[in-house]
């Protein structure tokens, strides 16, 4: 048997990297690629949640252990995480987030055996509050590569409609719910979107008193930390007398909130069906 043509061995290289080039174009089309990144403002397609979660402080990119952490003690449960520091202006050895679980929305109650085998592993709670508005953003979530494809295109455009508009949005949101990733950035109520761990820290940052500390929060019965601190902190406005909010610092403003002032409601384009995006959001999730 004579010995293969080289003109065809090269034939064969040729379209077995053509064929490789397509599987991958394939994959990253699926992922995302090609998917318009619509950037809105107007209600979110969540409710207020209680969270199950781990405080961080490190690089974004190590974030993906505790999402495989939460996943794997509650599997159909949304995931969720929130980023309080912008990685282009505080150095990513330095940069704050919490990772974790949402056990319930609304007026749910989160289930004990939750509540009990996440406490086990190490997690705190928190409740996020329920907003009106939101600068808003979906994208595929079908393969693992859609999350990097995700955080080079749809953090870029949500910091440029903040930036436009002159919007005070943060900080970013990530949820992960069904085939979506869901991109979050709240207009208001966002001080609610701090843990207990990140609003010490800056107190810190402000050389400011601690505060007395305060009984962890039981998620069973949504009485604890944050709600006590946040009553705290009203009163501290109310006797100091001083009605203007005060000026955060640059550890406390979103990537795409830096510089911006706040502009109202009313001067944004406001997605009147959020209604309608939730229900889709939430059958895709069912």
């Amino acid at each position: 048997m004579g010995a293969v043509p080289e003109w065809v061995l090269i034939c064969l290289v040729a379209a077995l990297v053509a064929l490789l080039l397509l599987t991958l174009f394939g994959v990253a089309v699926y992922s995302g690629l090609l998917t318009e990144v619509e950037v809105r403002a107007g209600p979110p397609p969540i409710r207020g949640a209680v969270l199950a979660y781990k405080f961080r402080v490190g690089p974004y990119d190590e974030s993906g252990n505790l999402y495989t952490e939460s996943v794997s003690i509650a599997p159909k449960l949304v995931s969720i995480g929130v980023y309080y520091d912008n990685p282009m202006k505080v150095p990513v050895e330095f940069c704050r987030y919490i990772v974790g679980s949402i056990l319930c929305e609304g007026d749910e109650k989160p289930l004990p055996d939750h509540v009990r085998i996440f406490r086990k592993h190490g997690y705190k709670f928190c409740a996020l509050p329920e907003v009106s508005h939101a600068v808003m953003a979906t994208f595929p979530y079908t393969t693992p590569f859609s999350i990097q494809l995700a955080t080079t295109r749809v953090h870029p455009a949500l910091e440029r409609y903040v930036k436009e508009r002159k919007l005070s949005a943060h900080p970013y949101v990530e949820i992960y719910k069904g085939d979506k990733i869901i991109f979050m950035c709240p207009l208001s109520r966002q001080d609610d979107f701090y843990v207990p761990e990140m609003k010490e820290l800056l107190r810190k940052e402000r050389g400011e008193p601690e505060l007395p500390e305060a009984t962890e929060l039981d998620p069973l019965t949504l009485e604890g930390t944050l709600s006590l601190e946040l009553v705290s902190e009203s009163r501290e406005e109310v006797e100091s007398g001083d009605p203007q909010p005060k000026e955060q610092t640059d550890s406390e403003k979103s990537p795409s909130e830096s510089g911006a002032s706040c502009s109202s409601f009313e001067e944004l384009d406001l997605d009147i069906s959020g209604s309608g995006a939730k229900r889709q959001m939430d059958t895709k999730n069912k």
